[in-house]
């Protein structure tokens, strides 16, 4: 597994991922409207899991936003979110296409005031971390927000 550290924005080594009691499938392939229905199913299940009434449950529902929209505008469309909750929110979208995707450098940013380019570093900054894994003949972009964040609004004890 690879991971994207918000301190580096670059690869980190592998980490042995934290345990999860909660999970949540919705099959995206072929399907309209990904995008929003990836977001109504991430609230609906912030809301049944209690992780609904901060500022940070928004944040995750941009997440989600941002990599399904990646994967519809980059990979030929998301296959499947998942959803895991547990010590962690964990968002994962799988696609088909196998190019993994890279961060960009602060330097290469694109250009102030125009459309695109921006997901990932938005869901860099969101996340308290994320990365990308090679799945079959496709890819899997996740993201993880702390549980506590979500509980309360503030930083994790991490």
């Amino acid at each position: 597994m690879q991971t994207i550290g918000p301190d580096t924005g670059g690869p980190a080594s592998d980490v042995r991922g934290p345990a999860f009691t909660q999970l949540r499938r919705l099959a995206l392939r072929d399907a309209c409207r990904q995008v929003a229905r990836g977001r109504r199913f991430t609230r609906e299940a912030l809301e049944d899991w209690g992780w609904d009434g901060q500022d940070t449950a928004e944040d995750a529902v941009l997440v989600v936003s941002e990599l399904v929209t990646n994967a519809k505008l980059h990979a030929g469309g998301c296959h499947e979110l998942m959803l895991r909750a547990g010590d962690v929110l964990r968002v994962e979208v799988y696609d088909g296409l196998g190019d993994l995707p890279r961060p960009l450098h602060p330097s290469l940013s694109t250009r102030p005031g125009r459309p695109g380019g921006h997901g990932l570093r938005l869901v860099h900054r969101l996340a308290d971390r994320w990365g990308v894994q090679a799945v079959g003949r496709g890819k899997v972009v996740w993201a993880e927000i702390d549980a506590e964040r979500l509980r309360t609004g503030r930083p994790g004890s991490a």
